[in-house]
């Protein structure tokens, strides 16, 4: 999945190069809730995961990036560094198990935030076929325990971690669009509890969002699709109740990542967390 880091990474970890990327950055927060951490964060180069990088390395950690297209990773880079922050980032694709790790350098790693996730086919459940059931619950559910199983002894070195995973409030209220996608986040539910209580003796900690209605490319496409859909109507109508504020955007999941990337959450582990404005039936 992370076949290679950045040759900067060992630069960006010296003394001298935190000073200068601490101060320099923008509106960083100098009372420094993750000082000298390793955060990974899946799905990162664009929507809620690229939204995610900036908030965790402006509390201090060391943020790796990836996606599947280099092209999108090193424009993701350029972007966070512009702003002063230690970020690098690795072509990688979650989907795929025969990978090697290469992570050993960092001292270790903190911190494993997953929110990729995929969706090849907007129809119903049962005209899912084998490989659009295997796509998705390949990415969407199998990849961040199989990603999670490789960096665990990383993470096992700093003696405490913490697991941030991606569900959806169709985990609760199905989108009729989005069958098999449904049932890949109602599993991420379960795997949520599940390595809780499996890696509570070893001090990590595993919590799960689940967004509601995020302007993302991805609602962009239901929303479109479904536009012709009687039954897509009404799911679409489902999801807009969970949202009554206005529809959410990419940063309003950020701040609940960094509090569970935090001490602050030293307690909190299991649980699975609504980001969806309002959410009565839930």
């Amino acid at each position: 999945m992370f076949r290679s880091l950045t040759a900067g990474w060992k630069s960006l970890l010296s003394p001298a190069a935190l000073l200068s990327l601490r101060s320099s950055s923008s509106g960083v927060n100098h009372r420094l809730k993750l000082p000298i951490k390793v955060a990974v964060v899946t799905g990162s180069t664009n929507g809620i995961g690229f939204a995610m990088a900036p908030p965790l390395a402006q509390d201090g950690a060391h943020v790796v990036i990836g996606s599947r297209k280099q092209q999108n990773v090193d424009r993701a880079v350029a972007k966070l560094r512009g702003e002063g922050l230690s970020v690098v980032g690795t072509m990688c694709h979650v989907g795929k198990t025969e990978v090697t790790m290469a992570l050993e350098h960092c001292g270790g790693v903190d911190f494993l935030v997953c929110i990729e996730g995929v969706n090849p086919l907007v129809g119903s459940t049962l005209g899912s076929s084998e490989q659009v059931w295997d796509k998705i619950l390949n990415v969407n559910m199998k990849a961040p325990a199989l990603l999670l199983s490789q960096l665990l002894p990383h993470m096992e070195k700093r003696g405490q971690g913490s697991v941030v995973l991606m569900s959806s409030t169709a985990a609760y209220i199905p989108l009729c669009l989005l069958g098999a996608h449904n049932v890949s986040k109602t599993a991420l539910l379960g795997l949520t509890k599940t390595l809780a209580v499996e890696l509570a003796p070893k001090n990590i900690r595993v919590n799960c969002l689940a967004p509601g209605f995020i302007n993302t490319d991805f609602s962009q496409v239901v929303r479109a699709k479904g536009s012709s859909w009687p039954m897509g109507k009404m799911s679409l109508v489902s999801a807009s109740l969970l949202s009554l504020c206005r529809e959410g955007q990419s940063e309003d999941c950020v701040g609940l990542v960094s509090f569970l990337c935090s001490q602050d959450d030293r307690y909190i582990t299991g649980e699975n967390i609504m980001v969806a404005a309002f959410s009565p039936l839930l």
